[in-house]
């Protein structure tokens, strides 16, 4: 268990969305995105990357949106 931090960012890296910034008990975690920004707009289909950050490091990878 830990600090945990989960982000959307689009194909040129700006940040979009950050879904989970919060501490998480060990053990398995789902999480919805519903393809809108922080803001709250709706945001187009294409390529997304996601970002997991934890105390034991980073994870990044790729991710198709498509509505």
């Amino acid at each position: 268990s830990g600090p945990a931090r989960l982000r959307i960012f689009d194909s040129s890296g700006r940040l979009v969305r950050t879904l989970v910034e919060e501490r998480q008990e060990a053990g398995e975690h789902s999480v919805v995105w519903d393809g809108k920004n922080d803001e709250g707009g709706a945001l187009a289909s294409g390529v997304y990357f996601y970002e997991l950050s934890t105390d034991q490091g980073r994870e990044s990878r790729k991710a198709l949106m498509l509505k």
